[in-house]
């Protein structure tokens, strides 16, 4: 299989390991990343340094919300496929530098938008987050469940650019799916997620942070299996309805080609049972220090990944113990420890 796919953020986690994925596929990828110092632009460059490597990926360095370029490299590349993975990231970090969020998750996600719309791309698939389900107590998430009430910035400014691609798909007819993302973790993994917060503070005997005092559930997802998921996804091309009459089933869009997807496991875990699988993989016990809830933190998420399953045939399926045993035999390497 062939084509051209314009993949932002592919310094960051998730895009490098989709970027890994579709020039193993046979496709021309073209890389968009600012290299911000949201955590060590080492781990960054070292990413795209493998990237590099390989005949069939180019790379442009800028900021999403930089006017015009993103156009100008659409129009340079002409993608096929764009998939929007870059973002400023971390519900904790929004409560710091709240103005980041608007600049990279709102404005930033506009001119992408922009640039789909002028180079027609036959579909664009756009990063969002489990977090825009918020104050929805009602569980799993289901993509048609009420997401009205955002408790963090970051939460806000991803379902603002939600809604900002539904306006782009009604208005140009222009083929977008949303990509809910739940916990997702693995090798190559931010160094604020707290899989490599754990692993990092077991390993020189800090201890570690339990929020809540441990009282979370989270439905964690393996970054290949996510990966796996996407690539998918990029031939679920969305259509308008004709009638505008949706199946119960679909979150389709009645007036516009415009489509949410869940991508989680389906298997809430509760933190503590995390660390455990942490423990394991180290060999080492983790020193606990009990927290209140973190301010903009949801107690559970959980993923109704029916739909996902429905439209690929396909469901995450790593199980917990082998991602985390996975990740920790990458941060060893990594860190030489």
């Amino acid at each position: 299989m062939s084509g051209r796919v314009l993949v932002t953020g592919t310094a960051g986690f998730i895009g490098f390991h989709l970027a890994r994925l579709l020039l193993e596929e046979g496709f021309s990828v073209h890389g968009y990343d600012g290299f911000t110092p949201y955590y060590d632009p080492a781990l960054k460059r070292q990413r795209h340094a493998i990237l590099l490597d390989h005949p069939g990926f180019t790379a442009t360095e800028a900021l999403l919300e930089e006017k015009g370029r993103l156009i100008e490299t659409a129009e340079r590349f002409v993608p096929d496929v764009i998939v929007h993975l870059a973002a400023q990231a971390g519900v904790r970090h929004s409560l710091e530098a709240p103005r980041s969020y608007l600049e990279s998750n709102v404005a930033g996600s506009f001119e992408l938008l922009e640039a789909a719309r002028i180079v027609g791309v036959r579909h664009l698939l756009m990063a969002s987050t489990s977090s825009v389900y918020g104050g929805n107590a009602t569980l799993p998430f289901r993509e048609t469940d009420r997401t009205d009430w955002p408790l963090s910035i970051y939460a806000a400014s991803k379902k603002a650019a939600e809604d900002l691609a539904h306006c782009h798909a009604h208005l140009w007819n222009l083929p977008t799916t949303m990509l809910r993302f739940f916990t997702v973790y693995g090798p190559w993994g931010r160094p604020d997620l707290a899989l490599y917060r754990f692993v990092e503070a077991i390993l020189e005997d800090r201890p570690i942070d339990l929020y809540n005092h441990g009282n979370m559930r989270r439905d964690f997802t393996y970054v290949d299996d996510l990966v796996r998921a996407i690539r998918l996804l990029m031939d679920v091309v969305p259509r308008r309805p004709e009638d505008g009459r949706v199946p119960e089933w679909d979150s389709l869009s009645p007036v516009a080609p415009y489509r949410v997807v869940n991508i989680g496991s389906s298997r809430p875990v509760c933190l503590l049972a995390f660390v455990a699988a942490v423990e394991a993989a180290l060999g080492r016990q983790a020193r606990r220090n009990p927290m209140p809830m973190q301010k903009g933190d949801a107690p559970a998420t959980w993923a109704d990944a029916s739909l996902l399953e429905r439209l690929t045939g396909y469901r995450p399926d790593t199980p917990l113990d082998i991602g985390v045993a996975r990740f920790v035999a990458w941060y060893r390497s990594w860190t030489g420890r």
